[in-house]
Parts: C-alpha cells; sequence; structure tokens
C-alpha cells in the first residue's frame, strides 16, 4: 500500500463534511476523495440491505480509485454496514459510531447520555451497544430523527420550524440526561441551534473519529509523506449545487473538483 495514496470519506449526503473538516485540520496533507450520496438520501429510513449494497457500492469506487483507508462519515452507513465492509476489504475502514461512543462516556458525569440520530441508527441500537460494552451502568435514550437530514441538505436556515422539530425531539430525553450526542454526521452543521435548546454536554464524534484515523494510518506507517497539501476531490450522486452550496458554507472553501457519479 503507497502512503500517498488517498483517504475516502462518505456519507448520504453533506453531512460527512463535519467528519472531513476535522480531518483537513488534522491531516492536511492527504488526498482525499469525499463521496455525497445524496442521490440515495436519505440513509436514515432505508432497509438493511439497501443500506449495505449501498455503501458496498461506494467501496468498490474508493477501492478503484487508490484509496489506502476510509472514513464511513455517517452513523446510520456505520451502524448498517461496517462489519460486512469489514469483511470484505483490507483496508482499514473507521465508523463514526465507537468513537462517539467513547466520547460521550468521558463527557457524561451523571452516566445519562442522551443520541438524536436518524431512526435507523436509533432503532439498530449500535450507540446503546458500543456505550454498554464499555460501562453497562450508562443509561442511552435514543431518538430517531426522520426530519432533520432532508432539511440540513435543502438548507436548513430556510425552514421556519427548525427550533420547533429541534425542541420536540429533544424534550423527549428525561432531564437526568447531561450529555447528547450528535448520532448523524449532519446535526453538526445546525450544532448551535441545538446548544441554544439543550444547554448540557453535546458531543461530536467528528473529533475523535479522526484521531482514530490518525493514529491508525501512524500505526500502519500510511501517513502522507508529502509536505504540501493535499488534493480534495468531491463526487455527489445528487444535485451538484445544492450539495456546493451546503458543503461551501460549512466548510468555508471554494470547492472546484467535484463530479457526478450515478447513483
Amino acid at each position: 500500500m503507497d502512503n500517498n495514496f488517498n483517504i475516502g470519506v462518505f456519507d448520504s449526503g453533506v453531512g460527512g463534511t463535519t467528519v472531513l473538516k476535522e480531518i483537513l485540520n488534522a491531516l492536511p496533507n492527504e488526498n482525499i476523495l469525499y463521496y455525497g450520496d445524496s442521490g440515495n438520501s436519505p440513509y436514515g429510513e432505508k432497509s438493511l440491505e439497501v443500506l449495505q449494497n449501498l455503501c458496498l457500492k461506494i467501496m468498490d469506487f474508493f477501492m478503484k480509485n487508490r484509496c489506502k483507508a476510509v472514513v464511513i462519515a455517517c452513523n446510520t452507513a456505520t451502524a448498517a454496514s461496517l462489519d460486512i465492509i469489514h469483511q470484505k476489504y483490507n483496508i482499514p475502514v473507521i465508523g463514526v459510531i465507537n468513537p462517539g461512543a467513547i466520547s460521550a462516556i468521558n463527557t457524561s458525569s451523571t452516566k445519562n447520555i442522551g443520541v438524536l440520530s436518524t431512526p435507523f441508527t436509533a432503532k439498530s441500537n449500535a450507540y446503546a451497544n458500543a456505550i454498554r460494552k464499555i460501562d453497562k451502568n450508562i443509561r442511552v435514550y435514543q431518538e430517531g430523527c426522520s426530519e432533520l437530514c432532508p432539511m440540513i441538505e435543502n438548507d436548513w436556515e430556510s425552514y421556519k420550524n427548525g427550533d420547533e422539530i429541534l425542541k420536540k425531539h429533544i424534550a423527549v430525553f428525561p432531564k437526568c440526561v447531561d450529555t447528547i450526542i450528535l448520532g448523524c454526521t449532519h446535526y453538526p452543521i445546525i450544532r448551535k441551534d441545538v446548544s441554544r435548546i439543550f444547554n448540557k454536554n453535546i458531543v461530536d464524534p467528528a473529533k475523535e473519529t479522526t484521531l482514530e484515523l490518525q493514529k491508525t494510518l501512524k500505526e500502519l506507517n500510511l501517513l502522507n509523506s508529502s509536505k504540501e497539501k493535499g488534493k480534495l476531490e468531491f463526487f455527489v450522486s445528487g444535485d451538484i449545487e445544492k450539495f456546493k452550496k451546503v458543503a461551501e458554507k460549512f466548510l468555508e472553501i471554494n470547492i472546484s473538483n467535484i463530479y457526478k457519479v450515478e447513483k
């Protein structure tokens, strides 16, 4: 494996840019391919079989394009496909759930953690299982939010009822919850809105996921040896202009290398 090969990062759409932003800051010399599968979004209400097929298709794309490691920058995709991907491919593949679970455990003092996620992630108990493997005494409350991903993909600020919907979902958690995991990579894009409603601890798994990626690449001697800034390319299966508008605003960069792929 060549250490100058690419890192693949994928999500159901623009949400994974929250993870991408952390990777760009931590590993500026790496070449990165970002795959936003917005043509098949939202992932959160699809079946396990459909999700796995979508994820395997994206993995095949990364393998054809010389990727040395992959980050599944999507909680739903991580819950649905991380295990099967580990079985089928022999490169490092990192999901966002375990890093997020560890961060929440280290943050919560009441041992009561809430998870805002897609319906699929909530039903899969992915976070509850990951947390209880580490600490069985922690109570985990999961809330599946079907509306948030589509609203964020389509310009959150254009919706007048955003706060009302957030309040409805956050109100489900009991008062003893002192930590909420943003259990969908789209949600850090609206972190300020969440923090206005929930003024305790908010965990974004992106930072911990990036640290795990950095550690894995170092251990395998796969860190890019170049001293120059890495190349960043985007591949989008949905509306390129809509994706670009949200991604540029969040990443605070101009995106030029962006390509349409079949959904």
